[in-house]
């Protein structure tokens, strides 16, 4: 039974290989940027009583036309579709009220945010239907570029699917001896949220998987910000585009169509050391970068997903995307632009990471639907961790793309199979993509509180996830 499965893989793989898809409405060449990017509103907030800063999201239901004519049925943060952009402050104290008016429980995690984990929107903090949860904590971690999304148990990909997600923006001091990023948000400092999705004949979402497809469901459109190919005029001879890789279990590689390098200024964490000019940069589910480009007066380019490399033999980078390629985002410039000031040469202070400070180390292997071999348990702790410990977690994942996702903490990435890692991912990172078949080496340090609430770490294809790659871990008091 297992060689007949293996045949029938192999055979339709292979033709696969050889028969093309009709192109989608991002396919180069077949793209039209016929409306602006919508850009989704900053979301009012206030002092409290308290001195906190205070926002309120309701997650609701509504409908959004994607394709001409249809009305497709979504879900949306105080809106029919997505949500709007947090925006706070280094040492703010802030409090979300969400309130769920869905016909069903329902989770919001703050994913990248270092915060108590009782207050992380994990699947342990359920939110019925019609309640109200007031997380709050202090904004403890310099300038990133964040995102909320739902996370409960076994449902948190249909969850994201239907549109629950939203951009966090941290500020921190801002100034720099030499130079400035764009940073009026809309305008030149503009966030870039993506997701793939595919709609059936009526119009309405679907997250059909084939059984060959190991990675999850691959969409046949993108949408950015949740619209098809849109356009964004540009005033300005610098443009910070915020890119966050929302989709369930694509893999992109972000460049320009005419092949011009950007400069890369932050990953997941924030601030890189220094600028760093490249052509590409591939960001898996969850993963996020700020790059700033270049534009000229008259210029008319377009932010494009190339083919991922993703580290897998041929048939699987084809049933897996890496053979995929998408316009995603026009960008138009005046014939004038407004002279930005320089890219600042110094962003942030970053020591090297020293593994000689790790407490111990411990090692993870992910698949579809285990991490060590254990699907999910709600009702298991994988692993207890001393507050403020220093530990290398060694992880790997087996055959198919996969990659990793740590709550609660920001990490460094000490080598990938052996090698440093590229300089884009030099810095602070919450997410990583783990080359099938390889090491990557993280080197993490825990919070200092002690708490009787789990974190997670999952794989976050959000099918593999859904399936049971994930487990949790307890900051605690036990010596490791």
């Amino acid at each position: 039974m297992n060689l007949l499965h293996t045949l029938r893989y192999w055979t339709l793989a292979t033709l696969l290989l050889h028969v093309g898809c009709a192109p989608g409405p991002n396919a180069p060449g077949h793209a039209s940027f016929v409306y602006p990017l919508p850009i989704p509103p900053l979301a009012e907030s206030r002092r409290d009583g308290e001195g906190r800063v205070e926002f309120r999201l309701e997650a609701r239901e509504g409908t959004r036309e994607f394709r001409a004519g249809y009305r497709t049925a979504t879900r949306g943060l105080n809106d029919d579709h997505l949500g709007p952009t947090l925006r706070m402050a280094r040492g703010d104290e802030v409090v979300v009220h969400l309130t769920n008016a869905l016909p069903e429980a329902t989770t919001m995690h703050w994913h990248g945010m270092e915060l108590p984990a009782v207050m992380d929107g994990g699947p342990h903090q359920m939110v019925e239907p019609g309640a109200t949860w007031s997380p709050t904590w202090t904004v403890r971690q310099p300038a990133a570029t964040l995102w909320y999304h739902p996370h409960p148990h076994g449902a948190t990909e249909r969850h994201v699917y239907s549109g629950m997600v939203g951009m966090i923006l941290i500020d921190d001091d801002g100034s720099f001896s030499d130079g400035a990023l764009p940073d009026t948000y809309g305008v030149d400092d503009v966030p870039v949220l993506v997701q793939d999705v595919t709609l059936d004949a009526d119009g309405q979402l679907v997250r059909h998987k084939p059984w060959y497809n190991q990675v999850g469901p691959l969409g046949e459109m993108v949408l950015v910000n949740g619209a098809v190919t849109p356009y964004h005029d540009v005033g300005d001879e610098l443009i910070r585009l915020r890119l966050l890789n929302a989709s369930l279990s694509r893999v992109y590689a972000f460049g320009l169509s005419d092949g011009r390098a950007f400069h890369v200024v932050a990953s997941d964490g924030g601030l890189l050391t220094e600028p760093l000019l490249t052509e590409r940069i591939r960001l898996s589910p969850g993963e996020r970068a700020d790059i700033v480009v270049r534009m000229e007066g008259g210029d008319t380019i377009r932010l494009t997903s190339h083919s991922p490399e993703l580290g897998t033999d041929f048939v699987n980078n084809r049933l897996a995307g890496g053979q995929d390629r998408f316009e995603l985002l026009e960008l138009r410039a005046s014939d004038t632009l407004s002279t930005s000031p320089p890219l600042p040469t110094r962003l942030a202070r970053i020591e090297a990471p020293d593994p000689s400070a790790a407490d111990r180390v411990r090692s993870f292997k992910v698949s579809s639907s285990t991490i060590n071999g254990l699907s999910m348990d709600m009702r298991r702790i994988d692993a207890h961790i001393h507050r403020g410990a220093t530990e290398i977690w060694e992880v790997g994942g087996i055959a198919v793309p996969h990659n990793f996702h740590v709550h609660g903490v920001r990490f460094r990435i000490l080598d990938m199979d052996g090698h440093r890692p590229p300089p884009e991912f030099a810095g602070w990172k919450d997410t990583v993509y783990l080359d099938p078949d390889t090491v990557t080496r993280l080197l993490i340090t825990f919070p200092e509180q002690e708490d009787d609430v789990p974190f997670m770490f999952h794989c976050h294809f959000l099918r593999h996830e859904d399936d049971g790659a994930m487990g949790q871990f307890l900051v605690g008091s036990e010596r490791p």
